[in-house]
């Protein structure tokens, strides 16, 4: 998978196939809301493992009921590329397995 930088278009056309994710300075970012703090932790552990499939990092918050991410390229100069949107992609996938909204 590619690391190259993707242009604001791209990256416009990529976050209108992920509701809920924008583009936030050099990053794309999305928040999820959980029933519980539990329910929320266990998306957090889930996303880490995915991560580690992908050996691509967000930074990802843990509230109460919410989990947060944001994530770029660091070695790519921290600009977007198609390795955040596939970890978003990802992510998303594994949300609603947790009853995240």
């Amino acid at each position: 998978m590619t690391s190259e930088p993707l242009s604001l278009k791209e990256i416009e056309d990529r976050l209108a196939e992920l509701p809920g994710w924008a583009l936030d300075d050099d990053r794309i970012t999305r928040s999820y809301r959980l029933a519980s703090h539990f329910a929320a932790a266990a998306l957090v552990v889930h996303i880490a493992r995915t991560q580690d499939e992908l050996d691509h990092h967000a930074e990802t918050t843990l509230g109460y009921d919410t989990v947060s991410l944001s994530v770029h390229t660091h070695g790519a100069g921290g600009v977007v590329t198609e390795r955040d949107f596939e970890l978003a992609r990802r992510v998303e996938e594994l949300a609603p397995l947790h009853g995240a909204e």
